[in-house]
């Protein structure tokens, strides 16, 4: 476990010295939770090492290549390179299975509102690649969701100031309502979706 933190200690210092960039590279390579890096970027503002509207562009775009890495091997390596090489960004089976489960039940507007509820956020990206849904698509919706993420995890890191390690306990009361939100978006898309559908049969008749 301690050489584990000395790690983590270390890419902490490395994404320091690399201001912006440094946070964009550690949301891209997912070796530490983006809620964290994303505090740790807030805690970069509320010292005067990068600005607020700075760290939020790059830690859009770190989020937002994050998971196109992860589109990109489910779309052209497919299943069995996601049971190969899944554990090496922390992805398991079983998260695929939920994910391709979410997808499959309620189509491509789950790429957005998924990426605020658990479990099915981590895993998400994958059944857009299995299916090949539209790049065009997958990055709107993605960058849509991970900007408000991005916004908000920097802000309640520079909130926090020196006390940014104590992120999950201050972004508790904001996550609950956030997925909420995200439930109910999902149902609003569900239901025009079906009033659509119903209306394209209609004319079909």
């Amino acid at each position: 476990m301690g050489f584990i933190s000395d790690i983590v200690s270390q890419l902490f210092v490395w994404i320091q010295g690399l201001g912006y960039f440094g946070i964009m590279f550690g949301l891209m390579v997912e070796v530490i939770p983006s809620e964290i890096v994303l505090a740790y970027g807030g805690f970069l503002v509320y010292s005067g090492d990068i600005n607020f509207w700075g760290a939020v562009l790059f830690g859009t775009i770190g989020g937002v290549f994050a998971q196109l890495f992860i589109y990109w091997i489910s779309r052209y390596g497919g299943r069995p390179m996601l049971n190969k090489f899944g554990k090496y960004i922390l992805i398991k089976e079983s998260h695929i299975d939920h994910a391709e489960k979410w997808f499959n039940k309620y189509g491509t507007g789950i790429i957005f509102s998924g990426r605020f509820i658990p479990v099915v956020r981590h895993a998400i990206s994958i059944p857009a690649g299995l299916a090949k849904m539209s790049h065009l698509r997958f990055i709107v919706l993605t960058t849509l969701a991970v900007i408000p993420w991005s916004i908000l995890f920097i802000f309640l890191g520079y909130q926090l100031g020196g006390q940014w390690q104590h992120i999950d306990e201050k972004a508790s009361p904001y996550v609950v309502p956030i997925i909420l939100i995200a439930v109910i978006l999902l149902i609003v898309y569900l239901v025009v979706k079906a009033i659509l559908t119903r209306r394209k049969k209609a004319r079909a008749q």
